[in-house]
């Protein structure tokens, strides 16, 4: 390869890598990260499972994090897929309890890949509780999280 085509190949791997991370699908992968300046810890708590039971167990979790930690030193989000996205369902029964965490920090992330799955196979809309963030796939929202620093927990 000759220097000119050796510069030309790089002048347009870089021009194909700026349109690939300008777009809006991939800059749109991912929801924003929660924004707690002074938090000594960062926790991601994974739910894919509509086990009542499991999120009981998430909630108790981020609660006692949050009495352990007080809310400005830890950020905790909530990332569903899957089955677990019944959690943020606005009729859970956990509702009240999914409000309040919102209320002191906690964000609670919805996997629209999932969403869009049910809408489709269902033909009708699944009704979300107004506090979910909506994220394009959960499982890259985890991932995001992870190359972060998050800590990656399955309660």
């Amino acid at each position: 390869m000759t220097v000119a085509q050796g510069l030309r190949w790089r002048i347009g791997h870089g021009l194909v890598t700026f349109a690939l991370l300008s777009s809006p699908a991939i800059a749109q992968s991912a929801a924003p990260i929660i924004d707690k300046p002074f938090a000594e810890h960062h926790l991601a708590l994974q739910l894919s499972d509509s086990d009542p039971k499991k999120e009981a167990l998430t909630i108790s979790v981020a609660y006692n994090l949050l009495k352990y930690y007080g809310p400005d030193r830890i950020a905790i989000e909530v990332v569903t897929f899957g089955p677990g996205i019944d959690l943020l369902r606005a009729s859970n029964a956990h509702r009240a309890e999914v409000d309040s965490l919102v209320s002191q920090g906690v964000q609670f992330d919805i996997c629209m890949n999932t969403v869009e799955t049910i809408e489709r196979e269902t033909g009708k809309p699944v009704d979300i509780n107004p506090h979910a963030v909506k994220v394009a796939a959960g499982v890259a929202q985890i991932l995001a999280l992870t190359e972060k620093g998050f800590t990656l927990v399955r309660p």
